[in-house]
């Protein structure tokens, strides 16, 4: 049997690859997505893994509460999702509802939905905040040693500028970004916030655009309770993640140009400093896929009480 899914803002980069995933997943059905510069024209047209005859539509909150679909996914910018929960709150509260935005990764109602980290947490919530993409790969490049650390973790992060969405700004052009590393949002970012509020330590974090346009790689300098060695942090990592199939710890630092288009991240480049003190690792992931669309279509998954990896490729 089929479940439904509604797609609103598709006209982004996250939006294009949830539609080609949901086209390959074998028990979903694409009912409608919403895009207001697109209106009209045919999925498939844009979308060449999508077969069918839908077409993008324009559709207001209250059009798509009464759409009727098992799952709603909002892939909207920040402060955009709130006009949508609410209709669907009020005309059709069994909806599940996947977020994209960070509008309600701060609200202990909603279930945040990094499955490797938060898996245990899920408790049939239907109203699923999808984790940012920075913020996935730093709380994985964290957590395993969270408890020994003595400070904040300083993470240095560098993304494509698909990582900036399709409206254009300097951060998404690329002639301002070629040759270029950009510094932006470097204290109190979003990313920032978020994952010190799901980790419960502070995190400081300094984003930066370069000119490819997909995958991010984040640098975590961490201060240790004492000195430790590699072998014995590496091992709290496959540890962590020895059953995990979207998250790889692998011996030397990942490159974002090898991630790039995979569905999973990879965690290494493990090192530490003279003095057993002080560790670094490094964290990489598509932003489009593990830190947004693969992310979203784990969550769904779980929430339609299916095994967690279908419909992505591995």
């Amino acid at each position: 049997m089929s479940r439904s899914v509604g797609l609103v803002g598709a006209r982004g980069h996250t939006g294009a690859e949830l539609i080609r995933l949901i086209a390959g997943h074998p028990h979903l059905r694409l009912d409608f997505v919403s895009s207001r510069e697109l209106d009209g024209q045919r999925v498939a047209d844009h979308q060449p893994d999508y077969q069918g005859d839908l077409v993008y539509e324009n559709l207001d909150p209250a059009a798509v509460a009464t759409k009727g679909c098992d799952v709603v996914i909002l892939a909207l910018p920040n402060g955009a999702s709130v006009n949508f929960v609410d209709a669907l709150d009020a005309a059709a509260p069994e909806t599940i509802i996947i977020d994209l935005s960070a509008d309600h990764r701060f609200d202990r109602s909603w279930y945040y939905g990094l499955p490797e980290l938060t898996r245990e947490r899920y408790r049939g919530q239907r109203r699923i905040s999808n984790p940012g993409c920075y913020a996935t790969a730093i709380q994985l490049a964290v957590a395993p040693l969270k408890d020994l650390l003595t400070g904040p973790p300083v993470c240095f992060g560098v993304s494509g500028y698909s990582g900036a969405g399709t409206t254009p700004s300097p951060r998404n052009d690329p002639e301002q970004l070629r040759d270029n590393l950009m510094p932006y949002g470097l204290v109190d970012h979003m990313h920032e916030r978020e994952c010190s509020f799901q980790l419960g330590i502070p995190v400081e974090f300094m984003p930066h655009v370069a000119p490819h346009f997909r995958g991010l790689t984040v640098t975590c300098n961490l201060y240790l309770d004492r000195a430790r060695s590699e072998d014995e942090l590496m091992r709290r990592y496959r540890t962590r993640y020895g059953d995990e199939p979207l998250v790889h710890v692998v011996d030397e630092a990942p490159w974002v140009s090898r991630i790039a288009g995979k569905h999973y991240a990879e965690i290494g480049g493990v090192r530490v400093a003279p003095g057993g003190k002080r560790a670094v690792v490094v964290a990489c992931l598509d932003n489009l896929l593990k830190g947004a669309a693969t992310q979203a279509m784990q969550n769904l998954n779980d929430a339609l009480s299916m095994r967690e990896l279908k419909g992505i490729p591995l």
